[in-house]
């Protein structure tokens, strides 16, 4: 079998028989195929398991055991759960915080402005 590769991809395979983890070209492509298959069991295994659980929801609507949609709930929950997971600022000089729409403040880039903490003596 003869392959064509693209020259980063070609770079790649010397890079890793140059480091020593493999012994040939060969070696990196049978490694690269090998998790390639196992990227794609991995992809079925999920599908099949999604593929089950809509089956269940289904049937459970089938039968009537279904909630109604509380929007406001979910994004109450969302909100919270994203709210947990910002960092705060080691600081304590906490800058505006990124926003959604509504012409609240947005940061471009993912930046937050940070405001140095000042603290004055007093007499």
């Amino acid at each position: 079998m003869n392959v064509s590769l693209t020259p980063e991809l070609e770079s790649l395979v010397q890079e890793k028989v140059q480091t020593g983890m493999y012994h040939s070209a060969s070696e990196v492509i049978r490694e690269a195929l090998r998790l390639l298959r196992e990227r794609d069991e991995l992809r079925q295994t999920g599908l099949a398991e999604l593929r089950k659980e809509i089956a269940v929801g289904i049937e459970q609507a089938n039968r009537g055991q279904t909630a109604p949609l509380n929007v406001k709930a979910i994004k109450a929950k969302a909100r919270a759960a994203l709210k947990g997971r910002r960092r705060p600022d080691p600081t304590g000089a906490d800058g505006p915080q990124p926003s959604g729409p509504k012409g609240r403040q947005h940061l471009a880039g993912g930046a937050s402005p940070r405001k140095k903490a000042t603290h004055k003596k007093e007499p």
